[in-house]
């Protein structure tokens, strides 16, 4: 019997995704984003100066930190204080290089763009929500150097989104929630840009292995999510 999942949903059909953007007050740019039942809030916030390792270069930077709220799950997870998880740093430097992507640091200058991705509730999905919010929020903060006069013109020259498929009975499923998560003998993880370049694959056989015709079935399933999460994430400047 085919695998029937557990919402309803076609098997290359996203949950509903919606980006409410200007969510906080303070931050340069900021949004929740809802991708089921997943929540992520994602803000952007402008120091100037980079790294030392950029200092006089005239280039800027971008980094990323992403945490889970200890009532983000339904058995509350400590906080991560003195020391973050392995897959904390996983995640956070995830975001940071899909991120970074999208950007001519040259036309930043020596500034750094601060990525913060706070999960307030997680139903599988959390890092790639984080990613396709975090660049609608990025976007946000861009423009808003703009319209200041900071910047003279938008650094930002790549969209960029994320998403996950699953192998479940053989079958690749799109827009894995925590059941089928759970569930999946296969679980990838993708990040492409609005050319659907692959700017990173993640993929891995949880039991046993796959084959290179599943991996290709994977990526065509992911590469339709990765376009209508694109133009969801337009339709939200509309």
């Amino acid at each position: 019997m085919a695998w029937q999942r557990p919402d309803g949903r076609q098997p290359d059909q996203l949950r509903p995704i919606s980006f409410e953007r200007q969510f906080t007050k303070f931050a340069a740019g900021s949004v929740l984003t809802r991708c089921g039942h997943t929540q992520v809030l994602c803000t952007v916030s402008v120091e100037d100066g980079v790294p030392h390792f950029l200092k006089g270069s005239g280039q800027g930077w971008l980094t990323a930190e992403y945490r889970m709220l200890p009532g983000a799950t339904p058995q509350r997870q400590a906080r991560e204080i003195m020391k973050l998880s392995g897959r904390t740093q996983e995640i956070q430097r995830l975001i940071g290089r899909s991120l970074r992507s999208t950007l001519d640091f040259n036309l930043l200058g020596e500034r750094t763009l601060l990525v913060d991705a706070d999960v307030l509730q997680a139903d599988a999905g959390t890092r790639t929500a984080s990613i396709t919010g975090g660049y609608v929020a990025l976007k946000d903060a861009v423009r808003s150097l703009v319209e200041q006069g900071i910047l003279t013109r938008s650094p930002l020259v790549h969209a960029v989104a994320a998403v996950s498929v699953g192998l479940i009975e053989t079958e690749p499923m799109l827009d894995l929630q925590y059941d089928e998560d759970v569930a999946a003998a296969v679980d990838f993880n993708l990040v492409l840009n609005e050319n659907l370049n692959i700017i990173e694959v993640q993929g891995t056989a949880e039991e046993g292995s796959f084959s290179r015709q599943q991996m290709n079935q994977i990526l065509e399933v992911g590469e339709l999510g990765i376009k209508q999460l694109l133009a969801a994430q337009e339709a939200a400047f509309l």
